[in-house]
């Protein structure tokens, strides 16, 4: 009974927030800041789900400039949880097909976010460099997931380049940004599904990375975020006993 309350009360804000959302986004239309407002509109929404959702950010977050910030991917829960650290004149890079789903996708699109075609690898290519060029012309910061899908319980999957290739492009830092392990740790029947952190680190420098060593960039980017991970977890597990 208590899920299917959760589900419905849960559809009836999502759908609300979008079509608010999409009338206030057109209104400003694709203004950079308006994807972190309405991320942060979701991500008021983790109550509903029995969770606590601490946000840590680096006191110097506001001095970091343009960036690309990257994200570990894990289920749809990342709506009520890491999407609420997107920050100010930040835009999203997601699938083509996102349009298609009802209500977000007008969102999604009106909003200002980039759209990839996955299908092409000629055209993800050159959305990559006109990524890079709009951090630059257009003066904002980049959201992406480089997983590139959800892990569902599979730890961080390895990444793909596009992110790292972007911010080597646009010369600009990567921000890693990670959340605490959700996967077979939230059920709805349940009143009290615990704690989540969703912690912001400390830029990484890319001025020393070239196209050709593009890789080395985004395994070292793993690492800090597999090793920030794990210790989250770690955290949330000693504060329960």
């Amino acid at each position: 009974m208590l899920k299917l309350l959760r589900i419905i009360v849960v559809v009836f804000c999502c759908i609300l927030i979008c079509v608010l959302g999409s009338i206030y986004s057109l209104v400003r239309f694709k203004n950079p800041s308006n994807v972190g407002i309405m991320a942060r509109w979701f991500g008021r929404l983790y109550p509903f789900f029995g969770l606590k959702v601490e946000h840590r950010f680096p006191e110097n977050v506001d001095d970091f400039g343009r960036c690309i910030y990257i994200g570990n991917h894990q289920n749809n829960y990342d709506m009520v949880t890491i999407s609420y650290m997107v920050r100010p004149r930040t835009v999203s890079v997601g699938k083509k097909s996102l349009i298609w789903i009802p209500f977000f996708g007008i969102l999604y699109w009106a909003t200002g976010n980039i759209f990839l075609d996955r299908e092409n690898r000629s055209k993800a290519h050159s959305t990559m460099n006109q990524v890079a060029k709009r951090i630059n012309e257009d003066n904002l910061s980049v959201w992406m997931f480089p997983e590139g899908t959800r892990s569902r319980g599979r730890g961080l999957l390895p990444f793909k380049m596009g992110a790292f290739y972007a911010a080597v492009t646009a010369g600009v830092p990567i921000v890693p940004v990670v959340c605490s392990t959700t996967h077979n740790r939230i059920d709805l029947n349940r009143w009290n599904n615990g704690k989540v952190i969703c912690e912001m680190l400390q830029p990484v420098d890319t001025s020393g990375y070239t196209k050709e060593n593009v890789r080395e960039l985004a395994e070292y980017c793993h690492q800090i975020m597999q090793k920030r991970i794990e210790e989250l977890d770690t955290e949330i597990q000693q504060q329960s006993v």
